[in-house]
């Protein structure tokens, strides 16, 4: 009895470190495991009233009185370089730095901002607003893995309305 539990032990582990093998490697190649979820960035892209491309986002409350989100000084990079969003045809900017619909946008520019010596305070921030409902439109069109051509490919739903028929989220 007892060696058949230690088979079956052996058998378990094996097992384990074979799935666990796989797992890793197909994270590696950025392939998915039967029945694992591909999670990757969302892929933002809006438009704005105003041209505040150069300008720190943050995320207010639904009743705009209040930040729910907002960066430290050194997290205005987006793969080692300042976050500005991609420009993409017809005004739409692609985001870098995870807006969403509470977005506002600050008198500080993602160069100025990166240089602070220490993230300001919420009411320091709230008085640096901008623009507290700069949108025109905003729209999610899926994830980033879900592209081999990202700004391409969204140049391509622009041109044709197609971006129409993604979820729009500044309603």
């Amino acid at each position: 009895m007892k060696s058949n539990r230690f088979v079956l032990f052996f058998f378990l582990a094996a097992l384990f470190l074979v799935s666990c093998n796989s797992s890793r490697k197909a994270a590696r190649e950025n392939v998915p495991v039967s029945g694992a979820i591909m999670v990757s960035p969302p892929v933002i892209i809006y438009q704005t009233r105003a041209d505040y491309r150069m300008h720190v986002p943050v995320i207010l409350s639904e009743d705009r009185k209040s930040l729910l989100s907002y960066p430290a000084p050194g997290d205005v990079y987006y793969q080692g370089e300042l976050a500005y969003p991609l420009e993409l045809e017809n005004g739409y900017l692609l985001d870098r730095r995870g807006i969403g619909p509470g977005v506002a946008f600050l008198k500080y520019t993602y160069y100025e901002y990166s240089r602070l010596d220490k993230t300001p305070s919420q009411a320091e921030l709230m008085n640096l607003i901008l623009d507290s409902d700069p949108l025109t439109v905003m729209y999610h069109c899926g994830q980033r893995h879900e592209y081999k051509d990202l700004v391409n490919e969204l140049n391509e739903l622009i041109r044709s309305g197609k971006v129409a028929n993604y979820k729009r989220l500044d309603d």
